[in-house]
């Protein structure tokens, strides 16, 4: 069995709580494309590509597509990555996305969040289209010259195939609550592409 969710499965519902005070579920997205990543506040690897990130959503916005980031590192490993610091984040960057906090990690094990970022695109039944990385260089966001993400999305809502939907995920790992950094089994790092 696979550790991350495999394409054509289906995006696991949740009841996560927003930056911005009120609680979210899967529901509560109704775009016609969702895109839900792992992302946190302390990654090199996610505040070097948050800039590309916002041009995506920015991008895509008017094609019915809905991006949601959802924070599941333990702010016992990084403090920084605890939800008031979250809503400090949010407030002083003006995301143009909705921010979770999955207190429990449960929702970053359903989906099987391998590094932040991890991108996953779902269509309007709510199934793995894409998953993986957005960009090649998502520590220097500005070197990037793979799209992944953007190429996918611009497939999907032209109502092309996606040519590459699996790409492996680059960042750092999700920070587990009491296990060390690499408890993973070796096949869940790379994804089969």
């Amino acid at each position: 069995m696979a550790f991350t969710l495999r394409l054509g499965e289906t995006a696991p519902d949740f009841s996560l709580l927003g930056s911005d005070g009120k609680t979210y579920c899967l529901a509560d997205f109704t775009e016609e494309t969702l895109v839900i990543f792992f992302t946190c506040n302390h990654c090199p690897y996610v505040t070097g590509s948050d800039e590309i990130t916002r041009k995506t959503v920015e991008r895509f916005t008017g094609d019915g597509v809905r991006f949601v980031g959802i924070n599941a590192n333990s702010p016992n490993t990084y403090r920084e990555d605890a939800y008031e610091f979250m809503v400090t984040r949010m407030a002083e960057h003006k995301f143009p996305w909705t921010y979770l906090h999955d207190a429990t990690q449960s929702i970053a094990l359903a989906y099987g969040a391998l590094r932040t970022p991890h991108f996953y695109v779902f269509n309007k039944a709510r199934q793995l289209i894409y998953t993986g990385r957005a960009i090649d260089t998502p520590k220097t966001g500005d070197a990037a010259t793979m799209f992944d993400l953007d190429n996918a999305l611009a497939a999907h809502v032209a109502g092309k195939p996606i040519t590459t939907p699996v790409t492996n995920p680059l960042g750092c790992n999700v920070k587990w609550e009491g296990k060390d950094a690499h408890w993973l089994p070796a096949d869940a790092c790379d994804l089969e592409l």
